[in-house]
């Protein structure tokens, strides 16, 4: 059975009231069950995980038994070498992900350490991309 981590970083506890206008209303515990259900339709075994810290981050995609990490590393996207070199020190790969359009906001935004090392990346499409980030990666594992 195909195994993928679903892994969030700052701030994305907070989803639901955070900026509502930027990142909608569902909450995480909302996307999660959304994304159940879908590893259910796939045939997935799911992890799913957030952490507001950057070294727990690193230590879960060092320890992960997951076969491909799907990531919203928030904020640490535009800042951190270090989970960049993480995904470069795991032989997994890496679905980038982001509930807005980091192209259309910030400037500082716009810049991505994870893409350098992401085979994709989906981005605008709200809660809704976490369920298409499923797919696209067992997709991506079938190859």
């Amino acid at each position: 059975m195909t195994h993928i981590l679903i892994l969030n970083g700052p701030n994305l506890n907070l989803l639901g009231t955070r900026q509502p206008e930027t990142y909608g209303t569902i909450t995480l515990k909302d996307i999660e069950t959304m994304c159940a259900k879908e590893a259910g339709r796939l045939g997935v075994k799911l992890d799913f995980a957030q952490s507001n810290h950057e070294g727990a981050l690193i230590d879960i995609i060092h320890e992960t038994k997951a076969e491909g990490i799907i990531l919203n590393a928030g904020a640490y996207t535009h800042s951190s070498i270090a989970i960049m070199d993480a995904i470069s020190s795991v032989d997994k790969p890496v679905l980038e992900l982001h509930l807005s359009n980091i192209h259309q906001r910030e400037g500082f935004r716009q810049h991505s350490y994870i893409s350098k090392v992401a085979f994709a990346m989906i981005c605008g499409l709200g809660a809704s991309g976490y369920p298409l980030a499923l797919r696209a990666m067992s997709d991506h594992l079938a190859l």
